[in-house]
This record gives structure tokens, C-alpha cells and sequence, in this order.
């Protein structure tokens, strides 16, 4: 299964969610649980990575500026099957 990856946006991003249930973690923070209509703002530089739940469909929105040197995103390392694993309940 491809899995999303840590990024950081050298101006931020906002993700909007339009289907699914999705998941999202900012470095360090607890895993959130995103479903349609939530919107969620990552700051500039700040790593993060937002998919979709574990047997899941995710559709999103985002919203991203480049910088001076049209740099919009940086990829990081994998989220990893731990990581992952450490989200909570999507059902319900």
C-alpha cells in the first residue's frame, strides 16, 4: 500500500477534506481524525502528512503558495506502519 509521506510547505497549506475520512499529523502531535468539510492549516515549515485512513477513500483540496523560488512542497521520509498504527478509531 503507498503511504503518505512527511512534507513541509515552505509557505504552509491548507487541506480541505471533501470525502472520506482522513487522518493528519503535525511532527511531534497526536494523530487527528479529518472528515468532509474540516479544514486544516499547517503553518509554514511546519512537517506534517495527511492521507487517508487505513482502507479508506480520502479526497482533499489543498492549497499551497510557493515561495520567491516557486518551492512548494519538500518530501520527507515515509510515514511509517507505527506511525500509522498510532491512529485513533476512524469508525462511528
Amino acid at each position: 500500500m503507498e503511504r503518505a509521506h512527511w512534507h513541509r510547505h515552505p509557505l504552509g497549506q491548507t487541506v480541505f477534506v471533501t470525502e472520506g475520512i482522513s487522518l493528519c499529523q503535525r511532527r511531534g502531535g497526536p494523530i487527528e481524525v479529518i472528515r468532509p468539510g474540516d479544514r486544516v492549516l499547517f503553518e509554514a515549515d511546519e512537517e506534517h502528512w495527511h492521507g487517508a485512513a487505513p482502507n479508506r477513500l480520502m479526497v482533499h483540496l489543498a492549497i499551497n503558495e510557493g515561495d520567491a523560488y516557486h518551492d512548494v512542497v519538500h518530501w520527507l521520509t515515509p510515514v511509517t506502519d507505527e506511525e500509522y498504527a498510532a491512529a485513533p478509531l476512524t469508525d462511528g
